[in-house]
């Protein structure tokens, strides 16, 4: 799976889509697909995700309907956002679905070794959404230090720790071209071991994204 992806992303601006946990039904997931199709001006995707998971949902029934997607050439690939360990193992070992990355919360503050081992094990990446915990990597005294010292932003630092992770794809929130560039800069911060040590022994237990449907993230 992480060779799929990085042939998708080689391939160009990968477009990548997403079912809302309200239409996880065969007919929802359909008509949800579509409408994005129409309003992205395009015949197909690289890659359509579930949100959320829901409570009511018939897993088994949802990833059969996505794949049904792949084998018509309507999305070339299938993965899962915000899946808990137990939503994640049902869908790769019960009904091996091909999952093609699992997006989730992940930044400095936010531990995800017991995540990152599994998807390791199984091959499939894992895509970190909030890598600047909502910006609150920027004021981090820690961060700010090692940045001081590499000529670089706590913004860009958080960045080059994930991006030095194996298996770990970085998708940051940047609207304005001065806030992309600086996120750019990443690539050019190479962090020693005291560096990495310092990001790693910060507290790992802080969650930001956590709306009422979340599952429960101890499963």
């Amino acid at each position: 799976m992480v060779a799929a992806i990085r042939i998708i992303a080689s391939q160009g601006l990968p477009i990548t889509t997403k079912v809302w946990h309200e239409h996880l039904t065969p007919v929802g997931i359909k008509h949800a697909f579509h409408e994005s199709l129409t309003k992205l001006g395009v015949d197909y995707v690289d890659l359509y995700m579930v949100h959320w998971s829901s409570s009511d949902m018939n897993l088994p029934v949802v990833l059969e309907t996505m794949r049904g997607l792949v084998e018509t050439g309507l999305t070339r690939a299938i993965g899962v956002c915000n899946f808990n360990m137990s939503l994640l193992k049902t869908a790769v070992e019960k009904i091996q679905a091909p999952i093609a990355c699992l997006q989730i919360e992940y930044h400095p503050f936010l531990g995800q070794t017991r995540m990152l081992d599994y998807v390791r094990s199984k091959g499939i990446p894992l895509v970190a959404y909030a890598p600047l915990a909502q910006g609150r990597v920027a004021t981090d005294p820690v961060l700010e230090r090692i940045g001081s010292k590499h000529g670089a932003t706590a913004a860009a630092v958080t960045l080059a720790w994930l991006l030095g992770q194996d298996d770990v794809i970085v998708v940051p929130k940047a609207t304005r071209k001065e806030t992309q560039g600086a996120n750019l800069g990443a690539l050019n911060v190479k962090l020693d071991d005291a560096d990495r040590a310092a990001i790693d022994a910060l507290p790992k237990n802080q969650r930001f994204v956590t709306p009422a449907f979340s599952p429960n993230w101890e499963e």
